[in-house]
């Protein structure tokens, strides 16, 4: 009946509900018809009829279609479904198929290439699985089924989810399945689920049941609007799955196979036990308020050894730009391209823009100071290292145009999100009190997501030794800002500060080693950085959006697409985070075969 699909399943049972604008239905019954089935056997109930009419004949030649109908959906469930199909079930070798799924074409081939006469399709457990579990021995025998009540969250490495695929041989179900099913709806009535007999059959000696692991086949299960959403994600095509991904924001942890370049974070921080603390602190955490700004301030001085009274804290540097953005007045230098929530948050008439004329994008401090030097700016904006061509303005440059910001009359926002994965970072940093005292007209804004690790707690600050600005800013926050967790973790970090200084340059280490590889692959121009991504400009066969699509398309790998940044329109950059050397080996391997000369 689909009842949490809402509106979707009202006036039709749930294989009518479209994915990609093609309904459930058509998708299976396009895919059977592909196979040597001697006839298709629908089970319906709930607007089964409806289903019937629409089906029709349009299958006449490609299927033999046969219905059966359950006249007491409502009050039993699919045991009861099937158990009125047993005749046939015994008549056949036959595939058994629940409705609301929606998977690759090659999962029919694998169970049917498959010798084993009687298998269940799986798939490692994921967050987003719910219902029956399995575990599996070395053989790929099932041991057991594990229904929701016997579920442990500590188990999940062992389990792996039914597809809800199955093969049957004749014998088998002739032998076992359908004497087991009888003997189980006399005990137990019709308000039951098939793969109880299953896990029934698992505990005899001799089950002959067998799991085969789709491995990183893509299926997915609906159940609600949110699953169809990430279904239709998941099995779009070309620019609509790139839309599909770029306009949720993040949330790529609901896609665990995909490996997600535009995710910029430090890969080797926080540490495990620093994890686990966190971890062991869940509850208390959950389930207490945090404190107000007061204490999150007096925290975020101790984490950065500056004063309380200079520093603000945001969820996330996202809500300290849009108030700083919206409290700012006047025209607002921006250098080309950038992060573009900044420029977003200002009117078009208020930019004055500079862009960099050399072609890997780089400027110096002197650079700004020449061509801001006769424009009528009230604020400079400045991203070091910037974003998303990681050009770097060392700490001399910074405290040339600090002096020379002041002497002009100019505020000058410093976001040194990324400074801790440059050379030298301890040395690098704007946040510092005696720099902050000296420049009541320097702002420094810092994101907590990036080099920290840590994008899910939504944290991030701006310090400025500018008071005034900063309760201006504080009053325009919400009182409980950022939550329990965010705020445990400032208060914790000070105990791992040596493991993230050693994570920062084990990260520098790998970006190193990353960037002699790149420089090996054919076809790329790579810029240099100081961050923790590689700006890259492509100058052979594809187009930035063209090895976008094929990256993820392929490969399952995600990157940016910069076609869409001011400045770099048609110029064919993408932009690759660092990550772990097993992932980065990953997508040198897939850029090695698409960049091939016979690719």
């Amino acid at each position: 009946m689909g009842r949490r699909l809402g509106e979707l399943t009202k006036d039709n049972t749930k294989c009518m509900v479209e994915v990609n604008g093609v309904r459930l239905i058509d998708r299976l019954l396009g895919q059977l018809s592909e196979l040597n089935l001697s006839r298709v056997i629908i089970v319906v109930g709930y607007q089964g009829q409806k289903l019937i009419d629409y089906i029709g004949q349009r299958y006449e030649g490609l299927l033999t279609i046969e219905y059966a109908e359950n006249p007491i959906y409502d009050k039993t469930n699919n045991i009861y479904s099937l158990s009125l199909v047993k005749e046939r079930l015994q008549q056949d070798d036959t595939l058994l198929i629940e409705s609301d799924l929606v998977f690759s074409n090659r999962l029919f081939q694998m169970i049917l290439a498959d010798p084993y006469p009687n298998l269940a399709l799986v798939a490692k457990y994921e967050t987003w699985m719910d219902g029956t579990m399995v575990r599996i021995d070395h053989e790929g025998n099932i041991v057991n089924f594990v229904p929701k009540k016997a579920f442990r969250y500590e188990d999940v490495d062992q389990y792996y989810k039914t597809v809800n695929i199955y093969k049957f041989s004749k014998e088998f179900a002739q032998q076992k399945y359908v004497p087991f099913l009888d003997a189980y709806c006399h005990a137990l009535g019709n308000n039951e689920y098939y793969e109880q007999v299953l896990r029934v059959i698992t505990l005899l000696d001799n089950a002959d049941l067998k799991a085969l692991d789709i491995g990183n086949e893509k299926w997915y299960e609906i159940d609600d609007v949110q699953d169809l959403d990430i279904a239709e994600t998941i099995f779009a095509e070309g620019d609509e799955m790139l839309h599909r991904f770029n306009y949720r924001y993040g949330g790529h942890w609901r896609f665990p196979k995909m490996l997600d370049y535009c995710y910029l974070v430090n890969p080797y921080f926080p540490t495990q036990r620093m994890k686990d603390e966190l971890r062991s602190n869940f509850d208390t955490l959950l389930t207490e308020y945090p404190s107000g700004m007061m204490v999150n301030s007096l925290l975020a001085g101790k984490y950065f050894g500056i004063r309380q009274d200079y520093v603000v804290v945001g969820n996330g540097a996202a809500e300290l730009i849009k108030s700083l953005m919206e409290c700012s007045s006047g025209h607002i230098g921006v250098v080309y391209p950038t992060f573009e929530e900044y420029p977003h948050r200002l009117r078009k008439e208020d930019i004055v823009a500079f862009f960099p004329d050399h072609e890997d994008l780089s400027y110096t401090a002197d650079d700004l100071m020449s061509y801001f030097n006769d424009k009528d700016i009230d604020s400079l904006l400045l991203i070091n290292p910037d974003n998303p061509s990681g050009n770097f303005i060392p700490m001399e440059g910074l405290e040339k145009l600090i002096e020379w910001s002041r002497k002009k009359g100019i505020r000058l926002v410093v976001d040194e999100s990324f400074v801790d994965f440059s050379e030298d970072f301890e040395h690098n940093t704007l946040l510092r009190n005696e720099i902050l005292v000296s420049s009541p007209h320097l702002v420094v804004m810092k994101s907590i997501s990036k080099s920290y690790g840590v994008p899910g707690l939504r944290l991030g600050i701006l310090a400025s030794s500018d008071t005034e600005l900063i309760q201006r800013i504080k009053k325009d926050v919400s009182i409980w800002n950022i939550n329990s967790f965010a705020e445990f973790y400032m208060q914790i970090f000070g105990k791992y500060e040596n493991e993230y200084k050693a994570a920062c340059r084990k990260f520098i280490c790998e970006r190193n080693r990353f960037e002699k590889l790149l420089r090996e692959i054919p076809d790329i121009r790579l810029l240099p950085t100081q961050a923790n991504y590689f700006c890259i400009q492509l100058t052979g066969t594809y187009t930035s959006a063209e090895l976008t699509k094929l990256l993820l398309a392929r490969y399952n790998i995600m990157v940016k697409d910069c076609d869409s940044k001011t400045g770099l329109k048609g110029r064919n950059f993408i932009r690759i985070s660092v990550r772990s050397e097993e992932d980065n080996n990953r997508l040198i391997a897939a850029l090695k075969e698409l960049m091939r000369p016979s690719a």
